[in-house]
């Protein structure tokens, strides 16, 4: 495996671009701003064909579901204009059970599918990388505030899987969004405080 830095200094300019509007969306994330899924279609759109060439199957499925759920997702927080914008949350029981099914089931069949119908070299590592990032993509597509754990979970196992595929711009960018994920975290509990407060005023 490369050294890092090398690894780095050889980043092909796409990947420069797709990273640059992957660390756009977390920020607008971050800030609960809408503008995160136009800035996230398109870092996909590119991430989808350097997995592609990397061979991580499972991330490209997942990547695929960030297509989608980011569709939905602009769909769900925009609305109709006259609408008010779905407010941040805390999980309910049957939220926090339909996030621990994906990825309780979603790790074991995308092992399945990797190990014995892809040539994937890690499919384990993918696989459990992919489901929790599922799970923690459909919570925030419901603004609920967990969105961030199932991701970080997600993120910590993930850096060292880009940097094992030779992949340091994306193994950079998740880095970026594990701490993002942090203060994104604190930052909707403060959302959902002052939500609170407004209501009992």
């Amino acid at each position: 495996m490369k050294l890092f830095w090398q690894q780095l200094l050889e980043t092909p300019l796409l990947q420069w671009i797709g990273v640059t509007f992957g660390i756009l969306e977390v920020f607008l994330a971050k800030a609960n701003k809408i503008a995160l899924y136009p800035c996230g279609i398109i870092s996909i759109l590119i991430t989808l064909f350097v997995l592609w060439e990397a061979g991580l199957y499972a991330e490209i499925l997942l990547n695929l579901y960030y297509l989608i759920m980011s569709v939905y997702g602009w769909y769900h927080w925009y609305r109709r204009v006259h609408e008010p914008a779905v407010p941040v949350a805390y999980s309910d029981m049957q939220q926090w059970s339909i996030a621990l099914a994906i990825v309780g089931i979603g790790t074991p069949f995308l092992y399945c599918v990797l190990r014995y119908h892809t040539d994937s070299t890690v499919p384990l590592w993918d696989a459990w990388v992919s489901a929790t990032a599922w799970a923690g993509m459909w919570l925030l597509a419901r603004r609920k505030i967990e969105n961030w754990l199932f991701l970080n979970v997600s993120n910590a196992f993930a850096i060292p899987l880009l940097i094992h595929k030779e992949l340091p711009m994306y193994a950079v960018l998740t880095a970026i969004l594990f701490i993002v994920a942090i203060l994104g975290y604190f930052d909707w509990k403060r959302i959902i405080r002052r939500q609170l407060e407004s209501k009992f005023q």
